[in-house]
Parts: structure tokens; C-alpha cells; sequence
């Protein structure tokens, strides 16, 4: 968690990693929903570091900036990139 924000006190569905978990479901589940089945050809093709893309996909190093990159990835927004499944 960055410094600073606490969550130990806040009223969450689901702890901060369980989110970070449905991020990096959301993202493979796009990348699969595209016909890609390796996301090493995927980052590939998009020219991102295949390290990288895989710590997106398990919901590691998911910051702000990622997530962007993610939705541009993909054509959608952000509203659209959380309409299923949050």
C-alpha cells in the first residue's frame, strides 16, 4: 500500500490484495477474451515487457499509470475495464 493510507480501520468487501487479485483476473480474462492463450505473445505484440504484463496479470505492480496503460491496451475506458466484476 503506498505511505500513508491506512485501510486497517475502513470498511472494506474485500482486503486491499483481494482487490489487486480481481484487477489481475480482469486483465487476463481480456487478454484471453481476445484469443491471445500465452501472454508472453500477448505483451509481445503490444510491446510491453513480458515480466511486467505477467505481474499485471497476477495483480502485482498494478499502479495508476499500469492501469492505464492496461485500458489503452485494450480499447475501453476505465468505466468499461470495471463494469464487470467490481
Amino acid at each position: 500500500m503506498p505511505r500513508g493510507i491506512d485501510l486497517s480501520n475502513k470498511k472494506h468487501a474485500l482486503p486491499p490484495e483481494e482487490y489487486l487479485k480481481k484487477l489481475g483476473e480482469r486483465v487476463r480474462s481480456l487478454r484471453v477474451s481476445k484469443g491471445y492463450t500465452n501472454y508472453d505473445k500477448f505483451a509481445y505484440e503490444h510491446d510491453i515487457d513480458r515480466s511486467q504484463w505477467g505481474r499485471f496479470e497476477t495483480g502485482k505492480d498494478l499502479r495508476y499509470t499500469s492501469l492505464l496503460q492496461i485500458v489503452s491496451v485494450f480499447d475501453m475506458t476505465l468505466e468499461e475495464f470495471f463494469s464487470e466484476g467490481f
